[in-house]
């Protein structure tokens, strides 16, 4: 007698993979590399990346090695559920910049069976969770943090620390507004 198996393998299967840290880690550079693959593997791709990100092209996501891969910017995160149909991956950058529905949606994209990868700083200037990216982190099937190396002593650094005068906790900006620190060296800044 034949059992049918229950479960139906050909049904594609989603997932969310995030890929966090502090500036200048390769976040977008491994979000890049990870998408970029997925077009050689002749899968259909999309990118996104929230409108208030200008710092290096309007359109495309660019990472601080000067990689590139063509985006959409969004005003929100539900504007991804909107456009992305028919799509195997579906890419997202500068996850921090999102509202707080950017999970929600990543849980209804890789419902739907998109893998869904994300990049975004895990922390704001002053070591604090950083927008949707901690409640991202708790419902991604793959979690991968990136450091970038501490300008003051060397060791792998994971805080983002803001050179630049100001509290606003958005501030688009590159070396001459921040440097990447190590836990002790970022605790000796702020005193």
């Amino acid at each position: 007698m034949f059992i049918e198996d229950p479960v139906d393998y050909s049904r594609r299967r989603g997932w969310i993979e995030v890929i966090c840290g502090s500036m200048f880690s390769g976040k977008t550079e491994e979000l890049i590399r990870r998408l970029k693959r997925a077009q050689l593997a002749k899968q259909k791709i999309e990118i996104f990346k929230p409108d208030v990100d200008r710092r290096y092209d309007e359109e495309k996501v660019v990472s601080h090695d000067s990689n590139e891969i063509m985006s959409t910017p969004v005003p929100a995160s539900s504007n991804i559920l909107i456009l992305a149909n028919d799509i195997d991956v579906v890419g997202i950058d500068e996850a921090q910049f999102f509202d707080s529905e950017l999970p929600n949606v990543c849980n209804q994209l890789a419902n739907k069976g998109i893998r869904v990868i994300v990049a975004g700083l895990d922390m704001d200037f002053k070591g604090k969770p950083f927008g949707p990216v901690p409640a991202l982190l708790a419902i991604a099937e793959y979690v991968t943090k990136v450091h970038a190396i501490c300008v003051k002593c060397g060791n792998l650094a994971n805080h983002s620390h803001r050179l630049a005068e100001g509290e606003s906790l958005v501030l688009l900006g590159e070396t001459s507004e921040y440097e990447p620190l190590c836990r002790s060296c970022f605790n000796e800044m702020q005193g």
